[in-house]
């Protein structure tokens, strides 16, 4: 499948990759039919997902089960009234029965929208009415059921509701459903396939504001090629694990298209809450050969005796959501001999930035831009930044449109305008290249700390901070000070067998002075049991600013 949507798939040297890699795009492409159905064609009995989940269940699906799944699937969305262009959530963490119903709702261009677990009833209300969704496909998991019931009410488009696993009143039986309805599938004349239609919508982390709506079109799949084969180097007839939640973008750059256009399965670790140990385990037992995880991830890992594991297939190890610090690097390799290939993008796109098979990893750096990236940095007046020089991080979408990339924010022009001018889409992240094409992450815009005259970016005192054994991790923000104008303040995590004191505070604040320039030093550390967080693992460091600027116990905090 890959060689029909490329211009070759085999190159020389990064130089050799980025100018001569060209994605084809058919018309009217169609992930399901195209992808799916193809290989369930051609290779029936070929693995496509490999699921387990922490209460020692396992199963397997091929490609030709896959589409019998989401044939089925597709049936029971067309009997409860879903056609193109209708918007239905899907709230199934890791279930399995996701991908039925995803590939269902392609399979007649209707509007899929993973949400995650944790979403309260004013969220799922807000996303109802934002996106006019029509139903709701829900895991019977924690207060999920409840809160969808208790939004329908201020929920005027949701029509059905359908629960996966179990049956209720007021529910449909999504299961049961699925055992009588036909395997015979046959797309109804209103799905005329178009390239421009929308395909999924992804709301934002909300990291830093209001959860945003990314909409992607049915190129989207096609556009993780890049994410899949050349950054997290999965390969035909492996199996990739990357660790997310079905509910964030994440999950589509990892655990369905760009992986099967490449000829790799998936394997699915379904867990409620993550155990270093059993990951590991999961990893060697089932033979995984490329991963991908946060670096939050990492960082629990090499904690452990990983001298105990043998990794002999993994042979490939990525890591995106927020940056590496080199620390964790070093420690991951010299315990497993795998190098951590980082990379960087959004939900609005695929892998922007990466570090790529043929270049030498660069410890902390995101990497190099990907081909048919046109990736800038622009300062304040909208200039070039020179080597080392800290600007936003930019997209040049005038000459090239990157394939996979968000058609814009769904039913919001203004605030598509805002971030897209001119032909430049404004990322919202700050960065700096170096002399050798490398570039370096430094924060959100947003999260950027300036103080007495200085900026200084979160991740550089994180990173130094992280260097100390006390520090498990960590969070670094901005707070008020009459006379820096805004002060640095570190919400640590300790590790174990440390206890939070004054003193330990002070020792923390000296380490980063030795490490880094002093004047960035946190003048305020708060230590926290632990940090807010989005499902997928990303700080919250807004929702750390929103409290109170200063620490209630003294006990807790050093200046």
């Amino acid at each position: 499948m890959l060689n029909k949507l490329v211009s070759r798939s085999q190159f020389r040297s990064y130089e050799d990759f980025l100018d001569n890699f060209r994605i084809i795009v058919p018309d009217n492409f169609n992930f399901a039919f195209d992808i799916v159905d193809e290989m369930a064609l051609k290779y029936p009995d070929k693995i496509a997902i490999v699921w387990c989940d922490d209460k020692g269940g396992e199963a397997t699906f091929t490609f030709g089960q896959l589409k019998q799944y989401s044939d089925r699937a597709a049936n029971f969305f067309l009997s409860h009234g879903i056609r193109k262009g209708d918007s239905v959530m899907l709230i199934l963490k890791r279930r399995f029965e996701f991908w039925f119903c995803l590939l269902a709702l392609h399979k007649i261009r209707a509007i899929a929208i993973p949400a995650t677990h944790m979403l309260t009833a004013k969220d799922i209300a807000h996303r109802n009415n934002a996106a006019d969704i029509r139903m709701i496909v829900s895991a019977a998991d924690g207060d999920v059921i409840r809160h969808v019931e208790e939004s329908s009410c201020n929920s005027p488009s949701l029509s059905s509701r359908a629960l996966v696993g179990s049956s209720r009143d007021g529910w449909i039986d999504f299961n049961s459903e699925m055992e009588d309805v036909s395997s015979s599938f046959i797309p109804p004349g209103d799905s005329v396939a178009s390239n421009s239609d929308i395909m999924l919508i992804y709301f934002t982390s909300g990291t830093t504001a209001v959860p945003k709506m990314v909409q992607h079109n049915f190129t989207y799949p096609i556009g993780h090629i890049l994410t899949a084969k050349y950054w997290q180097n999965v390969r035909e007839d492996g199996l990739h694990l990357t660790i997310a939640d079905t509910g964030w973008a994440k999950a589509a750059w990892g655990k369905i298209y760009g992986q099967w256009i490449a000829g790799c399965a998936v394997l699915v670790y379904d867990y409620d809450k993550l155990s270093p140990l059993k990951l590991l385990d999961v990893l060697v037992k089932y033979g995984v050969t490329s991963f991908c995880a946060p670096p939050t991830i990492y960082r629990f890992l090499i904690r452990e005796n990983l001298s105990k594991f043998d990794f002999r297939k993994l042979t490939h190890c990525s890591v995106a959501g927020e940056p590496l610090n080199s620390e964790v690097y070093f420690r991951f390799l010299d315990a497993t001999g795998l190098r951590l290939m980082e990379g960087y993008g959004q939900t609005e796109t695929t892998v922007a930035i990466g570090t790529f098979p043929w270049m030498e990893p660069n410890p902390g750096s995101m990497g190099k831009p990907s081909p048919c990236y046109d990736i800038d940095i622009l300062d304040e007046k909208g200039e070039s930044c020179k080597t080392g020089e800290k600007g936003q991080i930019v997209i040049r979408t005038d000459s090239i449109m990157p394939v996979g990339m968000f058609g814009g924010y769904y039913r919001d022009p203004h605030r598509t305008a805002s971030i897209w001018r001119e032909g430049i889409y404004y990322t919202g992240d700050m960065a700096w290249r170096d002399k050798d094409g490398y570039y370096w992450f430094v924060g959100r815009v947003d999260d950027l700390i300036k103080s007495s005259g200085y900026i200084i970016g979160p991740f550089e005192v994180e990173s130094a901070l992280v260097e100390h054994p006390a520090v498990l991790e960590c969070a670094v923000t901005a707070v008020p000070d009459d006379l820096r104008g805004q002060a640095v303040k570190a919400t640590v995590v300790l590790a174990k067998g440390y206890r939070a004191s004054r003193e330990l505070a002070r020792e923390l604040q000296e380490h980063v002075k030795k490490v880094i320039a002093p004047y960035k030093y946190p003048r305020l550390i708060e230590f926290a049991n632990e940090l807010p967080k989005t499902i997928s693992g990303k700080i919250r460091r807004v929702e750390i600013r929103q409290k109170e600027t200063h620490c209630p116990q003294q006990s807790r905090c050093a200046e």
